[in-house]
């Protein structure tokens, strides 16, 4: 017979322990056995038990002991406890410290094997649990978030910092770049990694309710409270709550939440006691708080106690060299799911996703590419699949005069030449020659200076360098 799953059956009774193996056994259990609790722990450490059945009532050290100890082990341990009636209440008081169930004395074989497979119904339960935290945890590892811009590796470079850090962290960009991502990441860096991650819009709950969305209720708090309410800072205590759109909180909410993150505790509506509570908070904005500050709109304080490290998202299109890898990943994600072969873009294509200003940054591209496969008749997608706002925009590429090369393509001579014909067709002005690329003037700099691009072996003679205010500035040579 294959067994069942592994026991550890404990009782200084050697009769006992016979009796059990011999019903456990036959019913296909795998069965090892200890008379004392040092001989418990000692098993256990070198082949944990997927379930201990265990005396309470032993000389020298008892069944509440051995739990105390296994629980040290294994905080995930499931025990449970044989007991006479006389000390009923010590295995109730057990099972608050953590024991599975309790059997009484004189054991009945239906209620032992009803409890034991209930038990490892648990068993199983908690390891499809870890197996798809596991796979969460891998989903939204910092390896798997696109991008090898330099301003990309700049996130990654703060997130692997703060992560195992316990301070809070605000995370600012347009809609649509990734702060959920980025907050995941950092939960799945963190030594909270096993707790609970919860996300909350703070823009799409409305404010009448989002009170009790983060704090909880009693029962009769307000009118249709028709019973207690846990808060997500209770349910995610010791793991990390996302608060996305912080901007948008009221002020006495903004009140509430820096008194949490102060105080670290947090009252129920209606309630009378201060709860502890430990739980890191990830917000994120893609609003200007510095702004919303001087309005009146955003507390100080709060901001200050957010960010206390910022985390900045840049948008798609200052860093464009990342969207030939994020199509790639988008494809490999929908073509399989769609029935269709995709499995590339073509070059009249991937110029037009190229040249795009992505106002809805990378979850927009990544709609347009679910769309695209969609409609996609051939194996690669081609400029009639995009929407008419992608569509409709000439290419940057045919603009510049650039043909991009067939096999053995490089990004980085991708990148290379279109600075050079950038810089070529705004007679060297780097101030244009970034706006043409959709790009900041600080990012155009750094572009440059990886290539070595002389601004003067570029530019026509004569030309100016402006700066970003215009400055007229010569070019250098």
């Amino acid at each position: 017979m294959t067994p069942h799953g592994h026991m550890l059956v404990v009782d200084d009774e050697k009769s006992q322990r016979d009796i059990l193996t011999v019903i456990l056994e036959g019913e296909g259990y795998r069965v090892e056995t200890a008379s004392s609790v040092p001989q418990a722990i000692s098993l256990y450490r070198n082949h944990p038990a997927d379930v201990v059945l265990t005396d309470l009532s032993m000389p020298e050290r008892d069944g509440m002991s051995l739990l105390e100890e296994l629980m040290k082990i294994n905080e995930d341990v499931l025990v449970v406890l044989i007991t006479a009636h006389g000390t009923v209440g010590s295995a109730v008081e057990a099972m608050k410290k953590g024991a599975f169930d309790y059997l009484t004395k004189p054991l009945d074989r239906e209620d032992l094997l009803i409890t034991v497979a209930r038990a490892f119904d648990t068993v199983h339960l908690l390891t499809e649990n870890r197996g798809l935290r596991q796979q969460l945890q891998d989903k939204f590892k910092i390896e798997n978030i696109m991008g090898h811009h330099p301003l990309m590796q700049e996130v990654f470079r703060v997130i692997r910092k703060v992560a195992p850090s316990q301070t809070t962290v605000l995370v600012t960009g347009e809609s649509g770049t990734g702060k959920e991502l980025v907050a995941r990441a950092i939960h799945s860096e963190s030594t909270r990694k096993d707790r609970p991650f919860r996300a909350l819009n703070c823009a799409a709950i409305p404010e009448t309710l989002i009170e009790s969305e983060l704090f909880g209720h009693e029962k009769g708090a307000f009118t249709g409270a028709q019973a207690r309410q846990i808060g997500l800072f209770e349910t995610v205590d010791q793991g990390t709550l996302f608060l996305d759109e912080i901007g948008d909180l009221s002020l006495p909410l903004q009140a509430k939440l820096l008194r949490v993150l102060q105080e670290k505790e947090i009252r129920r509506i209606g309630g009378r006691d201060d709860i502890k509570v430990d739980v890191r908070v990830v917000a994120a904005t893609n609003r200007k708080l510095n702004a919303a500050i001087k309005q009146g709109t955003f507390r100080e304080d709060l901001f200050y106690r957010l960010n206390v490290v910022s985390v900045h998202l840049p948008p798609l299109r200052e860093r464009t060299t990342d969207i030939p890898e994020l199509v790639a990943h988008f494809l490999s994600k929908y073509a399989p799911t769609s029935g269709k072969s995709v499995n590339g873009v073509s070059n009249s294509a991937l110029r037009v996703l190229m040249d795009y200003h992505w106002p809805g940054n990378v979850r927009e591209l990544e709609s347009v590419i679910e769309r695209a496969v969609l409609l996609c008749e051939s194996d690669h997608l081609e400029v009639e699949d995009f929407p008419a706002e992608v569509r409709s925009r000439s290419t940057l590429l045919e603009r510049l005069d650039f043909d991009l090369p067939g096999e053995g393509f490089s990004l980085e001579e991708f990148e290379r030449q279109l600075l050079e014909k950038a810089m070529a067709r705004s007679n060297g002005v780097i101030a244009k020659a970034a706006k043409m690329l959709g790009l900041s003037y600080k990012t155009m700099q750094y572009r440059l200076e990886k290539f070595q691009l002389g601004r003067g072996a570029i530019a026509p003679r004569g030309a100016t360098s402006e700066g970003p205010e215009g400055t007229g500035a010569e070019a250098e040579g």
